[in-house]
């Protein structure tokens, strides 16, 4: 149990790469938090997570509004008395060529996918830095190092999310406190599932491991980055992606 006595929040934890590191943490001994706007899942993921012996909070919050955040924190250190790992996944898509992109589309993605990073971030370092041990691992994307037609507004928010990484490891190192991003390639998720066939057919050729990732391949990847085996290792990007982009 790498992870005993270990405390982990996971944002979008309820679904997708997010519920499957949030297994992968809690079979590790980790207890956790988890934060989605998912109620369902946050319900059917805790009963799972409670099934393993650990302790699981749910939060129904929304990573883009501080108060909220700020209040799941203050909870969060109430009952389980710490934070020691915080994974930022919560994301989502809205995609579109940029001649055609509302600001709607813009501004949601931007405010989801990195102000929830910076968010919930923030309200975590104060905790990590007086406790002198924090681990941070954000879920960016290959998409933030090579851009990609009709996603402007998702690269750039995972292109920030890596910038971000690099600048707040900077900052944090002394207390500590790691803080590394993960490049998902493509992986199987829900959302992908639904992509039509000859898209994926032509994803795959470009993956040199000839398949598809599976959330599981990311989840491991975030357990090593927050227990031991990783200690001298902070402001990088690992990518997952079965190389595709190298």
């Amino acid at each position: 149990m790498i992870l005993k006595d270990r405390v982990a929040l996971i944002t979008g934890g309820g679904r997708g790469i997010g519920k499957e590191i949030t297994l992968v943490l809690a079979k590790a001994g980790a207890d956790i938090a988890i934060c989605d706007i998912n109620k369902e899942a946050l319900d059917e993921t805790q009963k799972e997570i409670e099934s393993l012996g650990r302790k699981c909070l749910i939060f129904e919050a929304d990573v883009t509004k501080r108060d909220q955040v700020d209040e799941m924190i203050s909870k969060i250190l109430d009952n389980l008395k710490k934070v020691d790992i915080l994974i930022n996944n919560a994301g989502i898509t809205r995609d579109g060529l940029l001649v055609r992109m509302s600001e709607v589309d813009w501004d949601a993605v931007i405010n989801i996918n990195l102000k929830g990073v910076f968010n919930c971030t923030k309200a975590v370092a104060k905790p990590m830095m007086k406790q002198r041990w924090g681990r941070i691992v954000n879920i960016a994307s290959i998409i933030g190092i090579t851009g990609n037609a009709g996603q402007a507004n998702y690269a750039a928010s995972k292109g920030g999310i890596i910038a971000f990484t690099k600048s707040v490891a900077k900052e944090l190192a002394s207390r500590n406190i790691n803080v590394n991003a993960i490049a998902p390639g493509f992986i199987q998720t829900a959302m992908t599932k639904k992509l039509p066939d000859n898209y994926r057919e032509e994803m795959l050729k470009m993956i040199p491991l000839n398949r598809f990732g599976e959330p599981l391949d990311v989840a491991n990847v975030a357990l090593f980055l927050v227990s031991e085996p990783s200690s001298y290792i902070t402001g990088h990007v690992i990518q997952v992606d079965g190389g595709m982009v190298m």
